[in-house]
């Protein structure tokens, strides 16, 4: 958190330099609200409002992963409705996209991300985590056999569209283990990248299926789906694309990836999903008196409670306490007050 605080008042600064415009020029204020943790989403938050505050600007809430889904619309005409694949090292699911802040959950992840079993790996492997472990894994793979050692692909028996990597990640963490006990040498190099090589592709493979049985499903219930969008940090995985690339032709659909430097977290994509929402009239004031009361923050806010009851169950009970109302009902509702609203005025 205080490294935010450090380093956000520049940041704004150096961003509105290089786009060579000045606060007044703007609009509005988009700031990503959650998920995500709430200390780190605070500082955000609280800087939006007092630009939006400073410069008498709409302000704009973003849900980070809505923003993630949308920016592939900044650089290509993707209309609604499309599939979603959003991997990364904190989220895993599949949605249908039916409009902006509309969606249907149709896979989710049982336990872990493909993200995290990525960077967990690569941590594991003795890797430079540098820029991050997807990528210093993905790189690191290159070198090895990735049919060297047999893991086996999570969830086939089951006809869903949900992903586990768990047990995958258990399993390669054996493998280390028996093949490659301790410190990471130049002796067992090729025996780590045989590994790495081996488990990308049995991660990849099960990405793959769940996707293909959901755009399978999607496109019987909307016929005219034309895009596959896949976004988040693990987007930028070559090999992924590729896989995705054959599934999507398959169902009869386009790819359309964010480029890389969109695919990690970037301030363009919350900016986009903004400028889409503000469209829509889905804006508010600033907080005028930021010390009176909390901030919105939502450390814990779905995307959407609606299921595709082919693949995702009912959802449990559990753990309910303190998470916010999802993106898709509030939007539902905020569009139709301001439906209402604009026909009460052209009654008047």
């Amino acid at each position: 958190m205080e490294a935010h605080k450090a380093a956000m008042d520049s940041c704004v600064a150096d961003a509105l330099q290089q786009a060579g415009i000045t606060a007044q020029d703007l609009a509005a204020v988009a700031v990503s609200i959650g998920p995500g943790l709430s200390p780190c989403l605070q500082v955000g938050v609280r800087k939006a409002h007092q630009l939006a505050q400073q410069h008498c600007l709409k302000l704009v809430p973003v849900h980070h992963m809505e923003a993630h889904a949308l920016v592939a619309r900044l650089a290509a005409d993707v209309p609604f409705p499309f599939l979603c694949m959003l991997v990364s090292g904190g989220h895993n699911m599949l949605l249908v996209a039916h409009a902006v802040g509309d969606y249907t959950l149709m896979g989710s992840t049982l336990d872990d991300s493909v993200g995290e079993a990525f960077d967990k790996i690569a941590r594991l492997l003795g890797l430079d985590l540098r820029p991050n472990g997807g990528a210093a894994l993905e790189a690191f793979a290159k070198r090895g056999d990735p049919h060297r050692y047999p893991f086996t692909v999570p969830l086939r028996r089951n006809n869903d569209c949900n992903f586990s990597y768990a047990g995958l990640k258990n399993s390669v963490r054996l493998a280390i283990q028996a093949e490659a006990p301790g410190e990471a040498t130049a002796a067992n190099e090729q025996i780590r990248a045989d590994i790495a090589a081996s488990f990308q592709r049995v991660a990849i493979t099960h990405l793959a299926e769940r996707c293909r049985r959901a755009a399978t499903w999607a496109k019987e219930s909307h016929p005219d789906m034309q895009a596959l969008i896949v976004a988040g940090g693990v987007a930028c995985n070559q090999m992924l694309r590729s896989a995705l690339n054959d599934v999507a032709q398959e169902a009869g659909l386009n790819l359309v990836c964010p480029p890389a430097r969109l695919c990690t977290d970037n301030g363009v994509m919350v900016a986009w999903a903004g400028a889409e929402r503000l469209q829509l009239g889905l804006w508010e004031l600033p907080q005028q008196d930021l010390d009176a009361g909390a901030l919105d923050v939502r450390p814990r806010w779905p995307l959407t409670d609606r299921r595709d009851s082919r693949s995702m169950p009912a959802e449990k009970s559990m753990r309910k306490s303190r998470i916010f109302t999802s993106l898709t009902d509030l939007t539902a509702e905020a569009l139709s007050s301001n439906q209402h609203h604009r026909a009460t005025i052209a009654a008047l």
